[in-house]
């Protein structure tokens, strides 16, 4: 490696092309780093103190070897977004000469010469012609701008916008187009050369990623496995497979959603959940462990990224299933995505049919807003779907998808009808976090002409306003505080309607008969054509009653709607674990030390708040120790004369041990499971040993690692 430190513009003029590999990332500055950009430059240019800025490092490989008669392209390692962005300014500014018909300026500034110094090479032909040439996505917008010419069909949105931007600012800023002259000729870079022979591309690459617009994971990931090929193979694997990828996710969408894809490709891959921002790191080991050639991962990624693109960005085909990755989408169920990319590989497989894929995404659907209707915490969601493809048996696919549901354990169940329908009743869901989109799917199932719900506002039938008239009053009875207070925003009392403003506070009798349109004609309840108001034309009193009567029914509609898995027992039994040998079983009293004695008090207030994390819980008398379960041991407790001894599941570099009190055993023998051991002598110390038992209880019921 050769690194100096060199002039921008003679480091541009003194290169004969700069080229931006297909592995690289897109364009991707913003106009916030633009904007940074021309600050900088118009802070140098108007100060005389200022000699130099500078504005980070441009590594480069020769594409080849080249000789006196031909010189090789420079294959641009890192620092293509400032040497993009340079250019992009270099032309406007050209651009602005020639528009404006200026001659030169500072001797070395006009149109003729910032175009053939910095941007073209003026006796070459064909792409030589051009400095720089970029990636697919963004080349044919940069030649065409280069050019003049008309721009491609997919023009490259950074390239346009910011090209588009420079030229405003140096339009506003045209009094001073000396001062903008000076900052570019001050610009500093440091020029870092690569030997083929003796650098690792990869590795410089990785490590310089620390300036500019930071590196997404899947720019990490798409780099590390096209750099290192063969040139050729590279450009096939890119058009091939990595190109169509791009174009299927979009240009906005690539940047959003492409990190969010990979997580959730290796977690379908290894069911292990990678945190946020070691995607790339989970991507090399999964990448180092596979058999096949690059070739095969490649199309694996891109085969996955259509499922991904059906579900997250609405291209899939099928209607139904289209339907229902909306509602999915609009309940931010991307959680199950994992186990669902798997499901949709298989359907593309043949093992299942689009019948059988759409009910498996409505059951998922189901699951995840049962329990949030039931306010079951989330911090399982991820771990449960990251596993579930593995425990499907493929020969019985939706059977067993039913059955893996329906066993799943306490804190992780699918609620039944009876909790689901008993708590739908009363849960505030007017502020419920989608409630466009329960309203919209209570409306709409079974219909074949849907309503589009959002042409409609929500209506709270017995009205918010605190000061009710004296006629509500009256309908509500006595306890009407009460009553408003418990009912307003439950199910019972909400609705739908296109005339919320003539509704207003009004009785009920009046929103039921007298509401007309501008023409005329009546709109009321009785008259309403929406399922959720049928019904309400032959109620005669608003009151805790009526609300309940009607929360009633449509909660046996929302039990249909959001559908419970359903199997026989016998069918059901044919999954479920073979039961546990019969063998001796232990108790308190095969403990001497809890039986009697002094640890026997302390013992009995540390079960009673382990029990307490979670009715899931629970609690097996072993012959050495006593283990506390969810899924599996979190902590085991081995009793002794002067201590309880816990063995907590979880590593000595995952629990968060202020006092330093925690040991590892991960490398001796010990009793129980476990990797990290502490003591407990007094039920002074139990509030901090809880704390860290509950950091192995949160681990194993999936509580995020993300913060």
């Amino acid at each position: 490696m050769k690194a100096i430190e060199a002039n921008l513009l003679k480091f541009l003029k003194k290169s004969s092309q700069f080229v931006i590999p297909i592995y690289q990332r897109n364009y991707s500055w913003t106009a916030e780093q633009c904007r940074q950009l021309w600050s900088d430059l118009m802070r140098a240019g108007r100060d005389e103190n200022v000699a130099a800025h500078f504005i980070g490092s441009i590594v480069y490989v020769e594409r080849g070897l080249g000789n006196v008669m031909q010189q090789e392209a420079l294959l641009v390692i890192d620092g293509q977004q400032r040497l993009t962005t340079s250019t992009l300014l270099i032309a406007a500014l050209a651009k602005h000469f020639e528009t404006h018909g200026l001659g030169e300026l500072l001797d070395t500034f006009s149109n003729k010469k910032l175009r053939n110094y910095y941007l073209l090479n003026p006796d070459e032909e064909g792409e030589r012609h051009f400095k720089l040439i970029l990636s697919e996505t963004d080349k044919d917008t940069l030649l065409s701008l280069l050019q003049s010419t008309p721009m491609p069909a997919e023009a490259s949105s950074r390239i346009t916008e910011n090209y588009a931007l420079f030229q405003e600012l140096i339009a506003v800023n045209q009094s001073e187009l000396e001062a903008i002259c000076q900052g570019l000729a001050k610009l500093v870079i440091v020029d870092v050369s690569l030997d083929r022979a003796q650098d690792n591309p990869q590795l410089i690459f990785e490590s310089m990623n620390s300036t500019g617009l930071e590196l997404s994971q899947a720019d990490l990931i798409r780099n590390y496995i096209l750099m290192g090929l063969e040139p050729r193979l590279q450009t096939d694997l890119y058009k091939t497979y990595w190109r169509p990828m791009e174009k299927a996710f979009g240009q906005a969408a690539y940047v959003v959603h492409f990190d969010a894809f990979m997580r959730h490709y290796l977690t379908a891959k290894t069911g292990e959940i990678p945190n946020l921002r070691e995607v790339y790191v989970a991507f090399k080991a999964f990448a180092r462990s596979l058999k096949g050639d690059t070739r095969d991962l490649v199309a694996d990624i891109h085969a996955y990224a259509s499922y991904y693109c059906a579900m997250a960005l609405g291209t899939e085909v099928d209607v139904g299933i289209k339907q229902a990755f909306h509602d999915l989408r609009e309940l931010k169920v991307d959680v199950a995505y994992p186990f669902l990319l798997d499901v949709y590989h298989d359907y593309q497989q043949g093992r299942l049919t689009s019948d059988e894929v759409l009910h498996i995404v409505r059951l998922t659907e189901s699951y995840v807003f049962r329990r949030a209707i039931c306010t079951i915490p989330t911090n399982s969601l991820n771990k449960t779907f990251a596993g579930m493809s593995r425990t499907l048996k493929k020969d019985r696919y939706f059977e067993s998808v039913q059955a893996a549901f329906l066993m799943l354990p306490s804190y992780r169940r699918f609620p039944g009808d009876d909790e689901f329908q008993r708590d739908v009743k009363v849960r505030d869901l007017y502020n419920f976090r989608s409630r466009s989109y329960w309203l919209r799917r209570l409306e709409n199932h079974g219909r074949r002409e849907r309503v589009m719900v959002e042409d409609y506002t929500i209506e709270h039938i017995l009205p918010q306003n605190e000061a009710l008239s004296k006629e509500w009053q009256m309908e509500l009875g006595t306890e009407w505080q009460r009553v408003q207070q418990d009912w307003l925003h439950t199910l019972g009392n909400l609705t739908l309607t296109g005339y919320n403003s003539e509704y207003s506070d009004r009785p009920f009798a009046y929103k039921r008969d007298q509401v007309t349109d501008k023409d005329g004609n009546a709109v009321g309840f009785a008259h309403s054509p929406l399922k959720l108001n049928l019904g309400l034309g032959k109620v005669n009193t608003w009151n805790e009653l009526a609300i309940k009567a009607r929360a009633e029914r449509l909660a046996l509609d929302a039990a249909k709607v959001w559908g419970a898995p359903q199997l026989a027992d016998d069918v059901l039994d044919a999954y479920r674990p073979a039961a546990a040998k019969p063998g001796q079983q232990y108790s308190l009293a095969d403990h001497p030390h809890l039986a009697a004695g002094p640890m026997r008090e302390l013992f009995d207030v540390l079960r009673k708040s382990v029990s307490a994390l979670d009715p899931c819980v629970s609690e097996e008398f072993l012959k050495r120790y006593v283990a506390y379960k969810a899924e599996t041991n979190f902590v085991d407790v081995v009793p002794q004369a002067r201590r309880l001894l816990l063995v907590l599941n979880v590593g000595i570099a995952d629990i968060e041990d202020p006092k330093g009190l925690c040991r590892d055993i991960s490398s001796i023998g010990r009793w129980g499971n476990g990797d990290v051991e502490i003591g407990l002598s007094s039920v002074d110390e139990l509030p901090y040993v809880m704390g860290l038992i509950r950091q192995s209880f949160d681990r194993q019921m999936g509580a995020p690692q993300d913060a």
